[in-house]
């Protein structure tokens, strides 16, 4: 029944989305809504098909945008950031995407703006500008738009349906086509400042765009853009946000809880004695101790709300300062025959602040020279040394600092023409990504324990750390730590144990395509059109690392706290050879019109494409694509297409180089949360995902002024390719429910045997491997209504759009299927996917040179997440709206001028929060609110804009 229903929609149900979709597509909201009643039908190339050019003929959902629309409601955002409001985006990622250190070097930089959706990964969307792919920022096929120009955007097209047999490899969910305006002159000057209710998240805009024809055969055009801005340096910026966490096992008798003002109980900012007779003494003042108070219980046994325990306080926003560039020469040599060439360039450095540092139960002596002799003389009698634990977050800020230079360029070239009827086009793309990551605060682990252990000099009389007695020429330069308070640290203690390390990643992609097509003849229902296409493509990357997870501590003459396997830095990024990969493809399309001007349909066409594709690493594999486009009316039309698509295995999947990263998740056997190593790695092995699309709909023509769309789509990914984490929660219980046998058993390091649950058989590490076992299947629906009229004599426009996704399955062997939709957190960093999302504009223009623009977003309620058991009121997060407006004058003179004050969120609307419970202790670090909504609250933004 359930499945009668579900394809009653997608190809019922799709009579009306594909109507409103396509004309919606094609006729994007008039600029000018004194025009709105006569909207154009222009003749263009439709993204998502080689043979298709008139958009009102394509069976394929395509959502088309202006430019000027998106950002006049979001001035000052940049276009990713202004396309992520259209509902058909779940999950996409930014500066505000919950970033972390690790993550903004080794899976791709932290303020890159990739596109997702659906929210089925962002390199199952794929990214092209002017119908040519888009080079990859990292080797893990994130594209980072930002490399667009803006300013020279004429409108943006989104392909909801797979599309891999016209366009190649990612294009599973669909394409997000940038389509430039090549014909602009004149010169446009625009700047803007915003900032938000709280006085940060300042960010200062600036661009400028030219274009002037050169002759009768040539035209040029240019534009730069800068971009500022300060983010939002802490969690704790935003009172709501108060150590947001969820403690608890998920169980009936311990069921998951949301607790906000959660601490970390073992790890005080002064420091707490953990053995020995004065265990439980903190230093809540440098040196003074005294008990330590405890918090209110909860279900996990490290957390407790409120007392003396440790917090965190990472990064919310983070700053980003960009630079932009594009220039671009056209030339036609005759009226058949032209040539373009073209750079765009983006530079920019983002910073992240992510986790303090904490003394994890080192071992110091009873006689360590910074204790009092009291102290000395109580720790004595519990033996020569004694357990400590502490979270150095008081004093100078020394949270793990990253910053990230992101260097990013594209060359394109070719030529295009037409020869016989038939239109050809050959092109070649070089582009190369540059990523260069300072971390600063990273831990030298063994510096530290050196400076840990600090004695008296027999002849000197100063305190000296003993590795600069045991072995002089390894640490004479050691400078004695000393950890008892909040601020206890000395600034050169400090700068001994802290290191600056460096990354660097480069990503270079060469491609050339070519095309051809056109129509070799009529059918007695109109021309058959066809297109052939061809593309050679080849990826490579390669990176160099200071501190990567094969560079291990020498132990010589330090007495505690080291050992062998240790890392020298606390943060390791994983160094790499050259690898690259090499891709074939040819392609054929056709359509085919049946009937015209017939009893039963004004317009009946077909079409079909075929694509094969072989890659040097990972073989031979064929795409496909069937549509139909059926005209009842001149208003009433139906559409549908079926596919199969590919997603071939990233350079990252496959060949990163191993590379440890330290966790503090929790070990469901033993309920312990040790620091661990999470150790990851590229599986050359990988095969390409296959996916299935299958999209239906309707557009509806009601009146000249009121059009609806409706499509309903199910998508389906086979040997999709998982990040299978052995400390997720549900690889654990897999694991232990097999009393060891299970293969994802294999995914932990831990001293016994998986049916011991004692703290000394807690586990040591945990590894992360790619595998192609899983399965994605999601269905839904698109929905889109626009009026173009007058209300009480006022040009008004209004355009609504919603998205209706009830499930985002994940299945994966042996372990219960996972449904994302409706959830705001999932392992591997999941973003939430609200299973209703809605966007309305409208646009009042109620005096001359005088314009109002609303936009309303709104997302349903949803739960944390799908698994688990909950304590009651805690799965749930409230449904998020917010509003904003855009209130513009335009000057009247020769030139166009027009000023403008915007808000943002204008009712300060608090997003709720929530937080994942993979998360184990570290509340407060990440999450605390769902990836999409706005932290930033009520925003101001003032500008200007010209145009000569």
């Amino acid at each position: 029944m359930k499945s009668s229903i579900r394809y009653a929609l997608l190809l019922g149900g799709a009579s009306m989305l594909g109507l409103a979709s396509a004309a919606q597509a094609q006729d994007a909201p008039a600029a000018d809504t004194e025009q709105a009643d006569t909207p154009a039908e222009p003749e263009l190339v439709v993204t998502g098909s080689r043979v298709i050019k008139n958009g009102n003929n394509s069976p394929s959902p395509v959502t088309v945008v202006q430019t000027s629309d998106l950002l006049t409601t979001q001035p000052g955002a940049n276009l990713a950031d202004a396309l992520n409001v259209l509902p058909v985006f779940a999950g996409s990622r930014g500066a505000g995407s919950n970033p972390s250190t690790g993550g903004s070097a080794s899976g791709g930089n932290g303020s890159a703006n990739q596109l997702n959706l659906r929210n089925l990964g962002i390199t199952r969307t794929l990214v092209l500008m002017d119908g040519l792919r888009i080079p990859p920022t990292l080797f893990n096929g994130a594209v980072d738009v930002d490399l667009i120009p803006q300013m020279l955007v004429q409108r943006v097209d989104v392909v909801t349906g797979g599309a891999s047999a016209v366009y190649g490899s990612d294009a599973v969910t669909g394409v997000v086509n940038y389509v430039l305006d090549r014909n602009f002159t004149g010169l446009k000057l625009e700047a803007s400042s915003g900032v938000s209710e709280y006085g940060d998240a300042r960010q200062i805009d600036a661009g400028i765009a030219w274009g002037t024809n050169l002759g009768e055969n040539a035209h040029f055009e240019a534009s730069y853009q800068y971009h500022d801005g300060s983010g939002i340096l802490r969690r704790s910026d935003r009172p709501w946000m108060n150590l947001v966490g969820v403690a608890g096992a998920g169980t009936t008798a311990n069921p998951f809880t949301l607790y906000s003002n959660l601490r970390q109980r073992d790890y005080p900012a002064g420091g707490v004695i953990t053995t020995g007779p004065l265990t439980n003494q903190v230093f809540k003042t440098n040196g003074v101790l005294s008990p330590f108070t405890n918090g209110t219980a909860t279900g996990t046994a490290a957390l407790q709300v409120g007392g003396d325990g440790g917090t965190w306080d990472s990064s919310l926003l983070q700053p980003l300062e960009s630079h932009q560039l594009f220039a671009r020469l056209d030339y036609d040599f005759s009226s058949t025959t032209r040539a373009y060439v073209q750079f765009s360039g983006t530079f920019k450095q983002n910073e992240n602040y992510a986790e303090y540092f904490r003394l994890n139960n080192v071992q110091l002596t009873s006689n360590n020279p910074f204790l009092t002799l009291a102290q000395q003389t109580a720790l004595a009698g519990g033996g020569t040394t004694f357990r400590f634990r502490k979270t150095m977050s008081d004093g100078p800020d020394r949270r793990q600092h990253s910053l990230s230079d992101s260097d990013q360029w594209m060359v394109n070239a070719g030529l295009a023409g037409s020869i016989g009827g038939f239109d050809w086009g050959l092109d070649y793309v070089h582009g190369r990504a540059t990523l260069t990551t300072r971390v600063e605060n990273n831990m030298n682990q063994q510096r530290l324990a050196a400076a840990l252990d600090a004695v008296i000099h027999p002849t000197s009389g100063q305190i000296v750390c003993q590795a600069s007695i045991a072995n002089p020429s390894g640490y004479g330069n050691c400078v004695p730590l000393n950890p008892f308070g909040p601020t206890s640290e000395s600034q050169a203690a400090l700068d001994y144990i802290y290191g600056t390390t460096h990354y660097r990643a480069v990503t270079t992609m060469d491609d050339i395509s070519g095309s051809i097509s056109g129509s070799p003849f009529d059918t007695w229902a109109g021309p058959l059109t066809v297109a052939l296409s061809g593309e050679w493509r080849r990826v490579s990357f390669i990176a160099s690392s200071d501190a990567t997870s094969e560079n291990l501590v020498n132990c010589a003459g330090i007495r505690y706290n080291c050992a062998a396997t240790q890392t020298v830095y606390y943060l390791t990024l994983p160094a790499n050879p050259k690898v690259s990969q090499t891709v074939w493809e040819v392609a054929g399309e056709m359509n085919v019109p049946l009937l015209r001007d017939s009893a039963i349909a004004k317009l009946v066409d077909v079409s079909g494409a075929v694509r094969f594709t072989r890659y040097n690493t990972s073989g031979d594999y064929w795409t496909w694509k069937v549509s139909g486009n059926w005209h009842l009316t001149d208003n009433l039309r139906f559409r549908g297409t079926w596919s199969r698509d590919i997603r071939a295995p990233t350079l990252y999947e496959l060949f990163a180089e191993r590379f440890v990263v330290n966790v503090n998740g929790t070990d469901l056997l033993t309920g312990l949360s040790p620091i661990i190593p999470s150790i990851n790695g590229g599986n050359p092995n990988l095969k390409a995902e296959i996916g299935k699309t299958l999209t239906g709909g309707v557009v509806w023509k009601a009146t000249p002024q009121l059009t609806f769309a409706i499509d309903g789509y199910q998508i389906q990914v086979t040997d999709a390719i998982l990040a299978v984490n052995g400390g997720e929660p549900s690889f654990q219980a897999a694991c232990y429910a097999s009393n060891g046998t299970s293969p994802y058993c294999d995914l932990q390091r831990r001293p016994g045997s998986f049916t011991d649950a004692s703290a000394a058989n807690a586990w040591t590490a945990v590894y992360n491997g790619l595998f192609n076992i899983s399965e994605i299947k999601t269905w839904g629906v698109d929905a889109e209504i626009n009026y173009n009229g007058r209300l009480f004599g006022m040009p008004v426009n209004v355009r609504l759009l919603g998205a209706y996704q009830p499930h985002l399955w994940f299945r994966q062997p042996n372990v219960a299927s996972r449904d994302q939709a409706g959830a705001a957190f999932g392992p591997v960093g999941f973003a939430a996917t609200p299973t209703v999302r809605l966007t309305g504009f409208v646009r009042l223009k109620p005096v001359e040179n005088f314009t109002v623009d609303i936009m309303q977003r709104w997302r349903n309620a949803m739960k944390l997440q799908n698994e688990g058991i909950f304590a009651a009121g805690s799965n749930r997060m409230e449904a998020f709206g917010t509003t904003s407006i855009n209130l513009s004058w335009s000057v009247p003179s020769k030139s166009e001028m027009e000023f403008y004050v915007n808000v943002q969120n204008i009712f300060d609307a608090t997003p709720p929060i929530g937080g994942f419970t993979g998360n184990g202790t570290r509340a407060g670090l990440r999450d605390g609110y769902a990836y999409g909504d706005d932290v930033r609250g009520r925003y101001w933004t003032a500008g200007v804009k010209m145009k000569f």
